[in-house]
């Protein structure tokens, strides 16, 4: 009787119960058997329910909202840097010697900044802050470290210093469980696509 069930490993879930599925969508889950009975296991994602926030006012309601546009626009750079990043040391690794290294290294510095650069531009100096604390979140590194690591340690000051200019700082570190609580509170929202 045992064996019966082990052949049958996969079954359907009804569409009902997947929300975003479409009429042709089939989904093949694992089943397991619990007293006797075949029952569909499924692993569902986390997820992160947050109590209702209260404003006190107009303003304060406008604030969340623009920092809820600023996060999920910067929000997709920060993960892009980090990938971005974890590729370049895993590619690093793989490299015979120091000569090769500097050449990818600056092959990947004209990547970023062809890349990244003109996007850069049009970032209000809110949603700069929030990228740069994001980049931290995402790499657990200081977006200061990065650019040292990159481009070396004196044009990481420049680029600090420049940045300062605009009141922002590549050093600045991401606190979610501080001052960055409501930031982290907007990318959990994001990320598990309740906002």
């Amino acid at each position: 009787m045992i064996a019966k069930y082990k052949i049958i490993s996969l079954i359907l879930i009804p569409i009902s119960l997947c929300p975003r599925a479409k009429a042709q969508d089939v989904y093949y889950v694992t089943a397991e058997i619990y007293q006797g009975e075949l029952i569909p296991s499924l692993l569902l994602p986390e997820f992160t329910l947050f109590q209702p926030l209260v404003f006190k006012s107009e303003k304060q309601l406008r604030e969340y909202n623009r920092l809820v546009r600023d996060v999920k626009k910067v929000l997709p750079y920060a993960k892009g840097v980090s990938r971005m990043l974890v590729e370049t040391y895993e590619y690093m690794e793989t490299l015979p010697n120091e000569k090769e290294k500097k050449k990818h290294l600056g092959a990947v510095q004209k990547f970023v900044m062809d890349t990244y650069k003109p996007k850069m531009k049009n970032l209000t100096k809110n949603q700069g802050k929030i990228l740069v604390k994001l980049i931290d979140r995402e790499c657990n590194s200081t977006s200061y470290e990065i650019v040292k690591s990159l481009v070396g340690s004196f044009k990481a000051t420049v680029w600090n210093v420049f940045a300062g200019l605009f009141g922002n700082s590549l050093k600045q570190e991401y606190d979610p469980y501080g001052k960055d609580g409501l930031i982290e509170r907007v990318v959990i929202q994001v990320e598990q696509g309740q906002i």
